[in-house]
């Protein structure tokens, strides 16, 4: 294979001049069944799939697929021959049909996959090396029709820096505006010591920029941040960016049909950007939660959100606060239990943990390599840590109202077997410590919150004899430090706010659309929008990680910043090819898309009854926030428009 042929197609590897022995050290480094499913592209053999040596099982931290240590070390000894042969022979690359290509995933998945499923999945893997999601249509369109309908993004994060590329490829004219000084969303702000991310790297990033160069299998905030600049500039989107910009709000001209985008830079000047369309990517884990807790502000020492953790802040030898150990306080605490002089966890509700032994694991070398060099190597790993969060669906979530569990710590007999798993992993961890065990027991149903990641740091951290786990509710804070409710006063010289975000407020800013309609008012506590993206009384506007679409059982973000992005480009086409000027939801089919996702999501287990204290729920205990649909499901719902769905003017 030439070098050119190689450019084409940036998944089929690269040349290697690498010696044997090289070679034997990287393939005692990489994943056995991503390995064997290179070697069918390498030598148009199937065979390699459909001998005894397969995987057992399947998810996002069984990367070897459960095989026993021999069938591996059987299939490295042959791979080393496959791959000197397929070097020796120029690199041919052989690509499956679609039949092979679905018995491939289902080997890798250790089981069927679903006809959506596997659409979806071949949509992911891009074998052919085509941005399958890509805009094709600009040149389509009258350069002085593109040049008339400029569009802003709000947020240079996720979605946006996804939002950025369609709309360079279309030739539109662009802005992104965004708060802070670099791109990156919540990876940006979250620089707290041990924030990463819970998601497989090789899952999270695009399906058309691919990453081989993660250190750890779930990588670390810098990382994070590093990745997103880097197809920022990749794709040329520094300069259409507005940095240190916030959005303060939008609002419909009806006459020009056209949104008026008020600005304020961090120096405090004032703009008004007019645009033909808006899409928002402002992100779910925008708004800080900071709770209303007496005394705050007599706190003597420093305190602040673990979102806002002050550059260069050193913490050691301090007695820290932690208020909260969801998500951000269950990294922070490990990374800094063993440079403090105490550590303070003031914890409302137990969590459910689930064990992942990869979590803070490196990506060994020879791994890196083989993405590099070996044909798919990279799309078959990115497609064994995805499709078991991608094929499961939500049916596992789902509340059976026949099962009967006293303690409301399941809801069907799936869920019982999760929730068996999740705490003969506690018990094992906290073998010995009956008082961690109590403190550390949830009291509602496995994966009915946001579900912890965890590979022992966790559950040792809380065995620290200068860690105190703290379930006692805080009174107040006092100048010293924290009065809880059993009156007892704990002298703490920081505290940390890791008490999450503001999720039911998707806008920090106010919407006001056709004849005054203000977004803030008609969502009151009850966000709701078409697929999560439209809004009626809103013509021209978008979301991506809308009302409805954040995720629980699944994975998929960067699915739906794509699926959601694809859809809000193919409406903005429909306006431009139509010669129209607005594009609108209709009220009855939003009515419609809302009536099934809250039917759908009052069955799943985020909305039983026992669950108090979720950022998924309104003050009522509604649940407005999460996508109850499988990623399959969501993707054949959002990635195009249905014009019958919707007015164009």
């Amino acid at each position: 294979m030439s070098i050119d042929r190689f450019l084409q197609n940036p998944h089929a590897g690269s040349p290697f001049d690498d010696s044997p022995a090289a070679l034997q050290q990287v393939l005692k480094e990489i994943s056995v069944p991503a390995l064997l499913c290179s070697m069918v592209h390498m030598t148009g053999d199937p065979s390699w799939i459909r001998e005894s040596s397969r995987p057992r099982t399947a998810g996002p931290t069984v990367l070897d697929g459960g095989m026993p240590d021999e069938e591996q070390a059987d299939v490295r000894r042959e791979a080393l021959h496959v791959v000197l042969s397929w070097r020796d022979s120029g690199y041919p690359v052989h690509m499956p049909n679609r039949d092979l290509l679905r018995e491939m995933m289902e080997f890798l998945a250790a089981g069927p996959i679903a006809s959506e499923a596997f659409d979806l999945m071949e949509f992911d893997l891009q074998l052919d090396g085509v941005d399958r999601g890509a805009v094709t249509w600009g040149k389509a369109i009258d350069d002085a029709v593109k040049a008339d309908s400029p569009v802003v993004v709000i947020g240079a994060g996720m979605a946006g820096i996804q939002a950025g590329i369609r709309l360079s490829q279309a030739g539109l004219p662009f802005t992104i505006i965004e708060k802070n000084s670099g791109a990156g969303g919540t990876w940006w702000e979250n620089r707290y010591p041990g924030a990463r991310v819970d998601v497989a790297s090789h899952q999270y990033c695009y399906s058309f920029e691919p990453a081989d160069h993660w250190t750890e299998y779930f990588c670390q905030h810098a990382e994070l941040r590093s990745y997103f600049t880097h197809v920022l500039e990749k794709y040329e989107l520094s300069s259409h960016c507005r940095f240190d910009t916030e959005v303060t709000g939008a609002k419909w001209d009806e006459e020009d049909a056209h949104w008026k985008v008020s600005v304020k830079t961090r120096e405090g000047k004032t703009d008004a950007i007019t645009a033909r369309f808006v899409i928002s990517a402002v992100g779910s884990l925008n708004i800080p939660h900071i709770p209303h807790i007496d005394g705050a502000d007599e706190f003597a020492g420093p305190s602040f959100h673990s979102a806002r953790w002050p550059e260069g802040f050193d913490y050691r030898g301090k007695s820290f606060a932690l208020l909260g150990a969801g998500a951000s306080g269950f990294q922070i605490a490990p990374t800094i239990a063993y440079d403090v002089k105490q550590l303070s966890i003031f914890q409302r509700t137990a969590q459910w943990v689930m064990p992942n032994p990869i979590y803070h694991k490196a990506v060994p070398d020879g791994e890196s390599w083989a993405m590099r060099h070996l044909p798919f190597f990279g799309r078959w790993l990115r497609f064994i840590v995805t499709q078991a969060g991608v094929v499961a669906g939500t049916d596992s979530f789902r509340i059976d109202p026949k099962h009967n569990d006293p303690l409301h710590q399941s809801v069907n007999e799936i869920n019982a077997m999760v929730r068996d798993y999740f705490l003969n992993f506690m018990q094992e961890q906290l073998e010995g410590r009956p008082d961690l065990i109590e403190k550390s027991m949830p009291n509602y149903p496995a994966m009915g919150k946001r579900i912890l990641q965890d590979n022992g740091s966790w559950f040792q951290c809380l065995r620290k004899p200068n860690v105190d786990l703290i379930r006692a509710g805080i009174e107040r804070i006092v100048p010293e430090g924290i009065l809880t409710v059993d009156g007892k006063i704990h002298k703490v010289d920081v505290i940390c706010y890791a008490t999450g975000f503001r999720h039911n407020d998707f806008l920090a800013f106010d919407v006001v659309g056709r004849k005054g309609a203000s977004l803030r008012d008609q969502w009151a506590d009850e966000p709701t929008a078409y697929l999560g993206i439209s809004v009626p009384n809103f013509p021209n506007f978008f979301m991506c990680y809308g009302p409805g679409t954040n995720l629980a059982h699944s994975a998929g973000l960067f699915f739906h910043a794509e699926f959601q992005t694809m859809h809000a480009m193919d409406a903005i086409q429909k306006v431009l090819a139509a010669e129209a000027s607005t594009i609108e939801v209709s009220q009855t089919a939003h009515d419609k898309y809302v009536d099934e996702l809250t039917d759908e999501i009052s069955s799943l287990v985020w909305s039983h009854s026992s669950i108090r204290h979720s950022h998924y729920k309104n003050a009522q205990g509604k649940v407005y926030t999460l996508s109850p649909w499988s990623i399959p499901a969501y993707w054949r719902k959002a990635r195009n428009v249905y014009i019958n769905d919707y007015r164009i003017d």
